[in-house]
C-alpha cells in the first residue's frame, strides 16, 4: 500500500502508517506539506468536510483493485481531555451536526435507514435470546422491563444524523483552536439523545446538565431523562452481549454492574409519568 501511494503521489513524498486499529491510515509528507490518507472511507466524508465537521477533504482516488483512497488536510492538534467534554463548544458542534439537513440527505442517499426505538428494542431482545442471556440475570430482566416501560416516550422523535461513538478520543482540537469530530464509521440516523446522552452520562456532572443542554438548545425534563436512560440501557445490554460472545468474563461483570447502576437510577423515576 505504501509503495502504491508513493507512485500516486510522486517519489518526493514520504508515506508512513499513521497508526489506528485498522491499519488503513497513512501520513504523507513532502517539504512542509502533509496529508492524512485513508483507505475506503465512506463517501459521507465529502459532505462532512463541506460542513466543517472533519478536516478538509483534498482529493479522492480509486485504486486498481477498487479500493478508494481519500486525502485530508493534516492538522496539528490533540484529542480532547475527558474534562474538556464539558465545554460548551462540544454542545455547539453537536447541535450543528444534528441540525444539518445536508448530512441527513447524504446519509440517506448512501442507503442508511432511520433506526426507531421499537426496532432497537426488538433487536436487543433477539440478540439476548440468541446467546442465552435472556432471563438469566436479575439486572438483565429488570433492564428489559424498564426498556418496555419507557418505550412509549422514545417514539415520535425527530431522527437525525448521529455520530454513535461520542468519546473524547474522537474530538480533535487543532492548534488554531478549531474543533472537529472524527471517526464516523458508526454514523446512523436516530434519536439525537444517543449522542448527547452518552456525553452527559460519561463526562458531565449532573449539576451541569441543564447548562450544557441549554447550550445545545433543549430543556431538561423527565421525558428527556427517560429517553436518555432508555438508550443508555440499550447500549449497556449490547455491550453485555459483546463481552459474552467473546467470553470476556471480567468485562461482562463490569458491564453488569453498570447495568445495575442504570436500573437504580431509573428506579428513582416516577415511571407513571411516562405512560402514554
Amino acid at each position: 500500500m505504501v509503495n502504491w501511494l508513493k507512485r500516486v503521489l510522486g517519489s518526493e513524498w514520504e508515506v508512513a502508517p499513521a497508526g489506528g486499529l485498522t491499519g488503513d491510515a497513512y501520513l504523507a509528507t513532502k517539504d512542509n506539506q502533509r496529508l492524512f490518507l485513508k483507505r475506503n472511507s465512506s463517501p459521507f466524508l465529502a459532505v462532512l468536510s463541506a460542513e466543517g465537521v472533519v478536516p478538509k477533504l483534498i482529493w479522492t482516488k480509486r485504486m486498481e483493485n477498487g479500493d478508494v483512497i481519500t486525502a485530508q488536510e493534516w492538522l496539528e492538534g490533540r484529542e480532547l481531555k475527558p474534562v474538556e467534554m464539558q465545554h460548551l463548544r462540544v454542545a455547539d458542534l453537536l447541535r450543528k451536526i444534528h441540525q444539518s439537513s445536508e448530512l441527513l440527505y447524504m446519509l440517506m442517499r448512501l442507503g442508511k435507514k432511520p433506526i426507531t426505538s421499537d426496532e432497537s428494542f426488538d433487536t436487543i431482545k433477539k440478540r439476548l435470546l440468541q446467546i442465552d442471556l435472556n432471563h438469566t440475570h436479575e439486572q438483565i430482566n429488570l433492564a428489559l422491563t424498564n426498556l418496555e416501560k419507557l418505550l412509549p416516550i422514545t417514539r415520535k422523535q425527530k431522527l437525525v444524523v448521529c455520530h454513535g461513538d461520542l468519546n473524547h478520543n474522537n474530538l480533535l482540537l487543532t492548534e488554531e483552536g478549531n474543533l472537529y469530530l472524527i471517526d464516523w464509521d458508526n454514523a446512523l440516523i436516530a434519536d439525537p439523545v444517543i449522542d448527547y446522552g452518552m456525553i452527559l452520562n460519561s463526562y458531565i456532572p449532573q449539576e451541569n446538565w441543564h447548562e450544557w443542554l441549554s447550550q445545545y438548545g433543549i430543556a431538561t425534563d423527565s421525558h428527556l431523562l427517560g429517553r436518555m436512560h432508555w438508550y443508555l440501557l440499550l447500549d449497556s445490554l449490547h455491550y453485555l452481549c459483546w463481552h459474552k460472545e467473546r467470553d470476556e468474563g471480567v468485562k461482562f461483570v463490569d458491564r453488569l454492574h453498570e447495568l445495575q447502576v442504570l436500573n437504580n437510577q431509573i428506579g428513582n423515576f416516577n415511571l407513571d409519568l411516562f405512560d402514554e
